[in-house]
């Protein structure tokens, strides 16, 4: 299923993350392990905010996504499924 993301990360836990090195390492791990369509970089709500698009196989792949964002960058994440062009004209063609 396609999944948008997103991780919103707080300023103080944002920076220790850039001082370990953990930053990188997270974002890198999540890029290599699920290959995400789209992963692009803001700021949203006065927080360091990721934005992913990215197939998510089996339900069971939640916390492997999420975990390392909540308990090594202290993250909020939302996320839903979402679609691309293609699935949305094949899901209008079902009506």
């Amino acid at each position: 299923m396609l999944i948008f993301m997103r991780v919103e990360i707080p300023v103080e836990a944002g920076n220790a993350a850039i001082a370990s090195g953990d930053l990188p390492k997270v974002i890198q791990a999540f890029a290599d392990k699920f290959k995400p369509e789209a992963l692009h970089f803001a700021s949203g709500d006065g927080m360091r905010t990721i934005y992913a698009v990215f197939d998510m196989a089996d339900a069971s792949d939640i916390p492997s996504v999420a975990e390392p964002f909540f308990t090594r960058l202290k993250a909020r994440i939302d996320w839903q499924p979402c679609m691309d062009l293609a699935d949305l004209r094949a899901g209008l063609a079902k009506l």
